[in-house]
């Protein structure tokens, strides 16, 4: 498993104020989506979003988000060092995700860019 890059998650009340702000900070066009009842927008290495309480709660647990150029072989080396996998890998509209909570309690996303198959 090679990791390429990590996002930084952030959870914000006005999803178009912090894309402006994210979008003139960083030079990049903000790449929108819903997913489950939250709004997000990535932005360079930048992952906004915003959304119901509850489900905000829930995302806030992962840590951060972890980017690998196969999330197959990502699977396949976090289980043989001990993770586990609570989900996926499943598709998303940029490529596909897992969860994993590392041995000392840690939750990470792990994403690639590969379509599902």
């Amino acid at each position: 498993m090679e990791i390429i890059g990590s996002t930084l998650r952030i959870y914000v009340d006005d999803l178009e104020t912090a894309s402006d702000f994210y979008e003139r900070l960083t030079g990049a066009t903000a790449l929108r989506f819903e997913r489950g009842g939250v709004s997000v927008a990535a932005v360079s290495c930048f992952l906004l979003m915003s959304g119901p309480k509850e489900e905000l709660d829930v995302l806030r647990k992962v840590a951060a988000t972890i980017a690998v150029d196969d999330v197959d072989q990502a699977r396949a080396a976090l289980s043989a060092a001990g993770a586990d996998i609570i989900a996926g890998p499943v598709p998303t509209p940029v490529g596909r995700n897992l969860i994993a909570v590392h041995p000392d309690g840690s939750v990470f996303e792990y994403v690639d860019r590969k379509p599902a198959v």
